[in-house]
């Protein structure tokens, strides 16, 4: 509509680069031109192997560590330009119990954590109580921290950084450490904040609670983008490839080995009668059934796989898809090519 002013993407990362300088040597490049956005509403996770540069992509968007170039917008605003304006739009959780002082109560934590950002603790008392009790922490309220178990302290990080009101929370590791309850109860509160509208930008290493809650990933691998995309867009296309065979006899040592050769992501087991192997082509499966054929190995049954998002963001950080081999230049865009190809 005319005059109507768009509302501005919650968080925009453009570009983003961050060099370490190394005595002697040339300079660690940690994050190599890393862009996303993410929408209200939205859970997205940000995803990469120890040493990908996610943590330090982590340290640039909460204003932790300056970028040396790219930009970092949060709520339309420049965090590089107005970094304090723009991390007040942002509350994180790092690694949950190093965000609270352990020697005061649970509610004293969340009174003292909204005076530093300005808030009377008197005017946000109401509220405080009540993130008490959705969090199931009413009765802990004048427990200290330090005698709170590692899920309620979790818990009551995730409180303080809701209680900010920011638009974008990151979340870094929101379940780890947790018992499968606890660990179920933060899922159902990463939910309950997307549908109130709020941006969550979630790190984990736990692929369940990433497949669970998360809407779309952004996956770095070697500082770079390899993947930006609806989770289950990428649990369809890798989907369709991987299949189980089921043999009649076992393979001989020749037959594995033609496999391995021909089909990178093949596993066999022990005993030679039963296969895993990504069939990405359409006439791979030929393939597969001509090396079967050469020792009239019968077959007994082929099934598609249902993939595991651990296995999908395993492939992208290994560099076994879209295509075979070492990623291109532009590796998102080939996973979005592929994407499309699938349909």
């Amino acid at each position: 509509m005319p005059g109507a002013s768009a509302t501005p993407t919650a968080l925009c990362v453009d570009d983003l680069r961050k060099a370490y300088p190394r005595r002697g040597r040339e300079p660690l490049l940690a994050v190599d031109g890393v862009g996303f956005a993410a929408e209200p509403g939205q859970v997205v996770g940000l995803l990469g192997p120890n040493g990908a540069g996610k943590t330090t992509t982590i340290k640039m968007v909460c204003g932790l560590v300056r970028p040396d170039a790219g930009t970092i917008e949060v709520c339309g605003v420049d965090a590089r330009r107005r970094p304090r304006d723009a991390t007040r739009r942002l509350a994180a959780v790092l690694e949950g119990n190093r965000n609270l002082y352990w020697r005061l109560t649970a509610r004293e934590n969340l009174l003292y954590f909204m005076g530093n950002r300005g808030r009377s603790p008197r005017a946000v008392a109401p509220a405080a109580d009540a993130l008490l009790e959705r969090f199931d922490l009413a009765d802990k309220r004048d427990a200290l921290v330090a005698d709170l178990s590692r899920g309620m302290q979790q818990k009551l990080a995730i409180a303080v950084a809701v209680l900010a009101g920011t638009q974008v929370l990151l979340l870094d590791e929101p379940t780890l450490g947790l018992d499968v309850q606890t660990g179920d109860e933060v899922r159902r509160l990463v939910r309950e904040l997307a549908a109130d509208g709020r941006t969550v930008l979630l790190s984990s290493h736990d692929m369940a609670v990433v497949q669970d809650v998360c809407e779309r990933v952004v996956v770095i691998a070697h500082g770079r983008l390899v993947a930006d995309e609806r989770v289950e867009t990428l649990m369809r296309l890798f989907a369709t490839r991987a299949y189980d065979a089921r043999l009649g006899a076992p393979l001989t040592p020749a037959q594995a080995a033609d496999l391995r050769r021909a089909f990178p992501l093949v596993s066999v087991s022990d005993d030679g009668l039963h296969v895993r192997v990504d069939l990405e082509r359409g006439d791979d499966v030929y393939r597969f059934i001509d090396v079967l054929r050469r020792e009239r190995t019968p077959m007994e049954s082929l099934d598609r796989v249902a993939v595991r998002f651990e296995e999908v963001f395993r492939h992208l950080v290994n560099g076994d898809g879209p295509a075979r081999g070492a990623w291109p230049a532009d590796a998102a865009g080939a996973v979005r090519e592929e994407v499309s190809r699938v349909g």
